[in-house]
């Protein structure tokens, strides 16, 4: 039988991991403890709750159980705890390289305001990168529920803090909700500023939704993304380019994007060329972290070590790590195959 490698030994990249779907379980039940929070009974299951986000009540049911979990969330604390606990957490599945994404605007209330908030959190990550090795940044997301003049603010404050460890600008939430386009200018100011343009699209919508992030965002990753497989030409354009997507097979499944995890186009965007990044997006309420997401490429869709080898590679060069951090992590993908 051939010598099958431990995937939480591959190096990797992760871009796509929200912050507070970053948390561990035992955690948030710590802290709805400390403060006194009643949490819906589906996130103290034990289990990852049912989840279908493919209609409209499916996704305020998510959005309800993510923002029950958030509101456990008061103090600095907690982000420092939540924080080291997430980078742990990918050093445990072999991630040489961590973007968490957050959106400050829901936690400034409790934490003084966004500017202590982006402090705060930008403080805790560089604490945790320090203690446990982790090379990590930040993304600040934008809420497309919300007015793009927010996104706007928001673009501005992500841009301040770019020596600071912000290397991205994201757009996240229900992309039925709010046009790409009314975003552009928020995106713009991003991209002005040197941040990478990261906005989810092509998952609960079709492939028209990764076009407009292409086309109206400028793009240089997409989260998710994985609905172009049912367009050809946009495949193609997405490997001419070298457009990253951020994959996130376990939570397509959760949401019901997909019914079975080998439903999934891995293969199809593999086998056109389109680099990807898999992410666990939130294991909180998946159920499954990062080393998980290269388990369901080896188990459902067949993928060779040499191949879980290229998507980890695929990974490192869609990220915005260093020029010595990929190399070593490239070094290390060599290393794990020939072992």
């Amino acid at each position: 039988m051939e010598h099958v490698r431990d995937l939480t030994l591959l190096p990797k990249a992760h871009l796509h991991l929200h912050f507070t779907g970053s948390m561990r379980p035992s955690t948030l039940l710590e802290l709805a403890d400390k403060y006194g929070v009643r949490l819906p009974d589906a996130l103290t299951a034990g289990e990852p709750p049912k989840l279908r986000a493919t209609d409209e009540r499916g996704w305020f049911r998510f959005q309800r159980l993510y923002d029950a979990a958030r509101s456990c969330l008061r103090e600095p604390d907690d982000i420092r705890r939540l924080v080291r606990e997430a980078a742990e957490e990918d050093v445990r599945d072999g991630s040489g390289w961590l973007e968490i994404q957050v959106d400050p605007t829901s936690y400034a209330p409790l934490l003084g305001g966004m500017i202590p908030a982006v402090e705060i959190i930008l403080d805790a990550v560089e604490a945790a990168s320090r203690d446990t090795g982790l090379g990590m940044r930040v993304i600040i997301a934008a809420n497309r529920m919300k007015h793009p003049l927010d996104a706007r603010t928001l673009a501005r404050l992500a841009v301040r803090y770019a020596d600071r460890g912000v290397v991205g600008f994201g757009l996240s939430n229900d992309e039925r909700r709010g046009m790409a386009r009314d975003f552009d200018r928020a995106f713009a100011i991003a991209r002005e500023g040197g941040l990478l343009a990261a906005p989810h699209g092509g998952e609960l919508t079709g492939p028209a939704s990764v076009r407009d992030c292409l086309d109206d965002l400028h793009a240089a990753r997409v989260g998710h993304g994985v609905r172009a497989a049912e367009d050809p030409r946009l495949l193609k354009r997405l490997a001419d380019r070298q457009i990253t997507c951020e994959v996130c097979p376990a939570s397509n499944v959760a949401l019901g994007v997909y019914e079975r995890p080998e439903d999934v186009p891995l293969r199809t965007l593999f086998e056109a060329g389109v680099p990807m990044a898999l992410g666990a997006d939130d294991p909180l309420l998946f159920g499954s972290r990062l080393a998980a997401q290269y388990e369901i490429a080896r188990r459902h869709h067949a993928f060779t070590d040499g191949e879980l080898a290229e998507l980890a590679r695929q990974s490192v060069r869609g990220s915005a790590a260093p020029e010595e951090v990929r190399a070593k992590l490239l070094d290390g993908i060599d290393h794990w195959l020939s072992g």
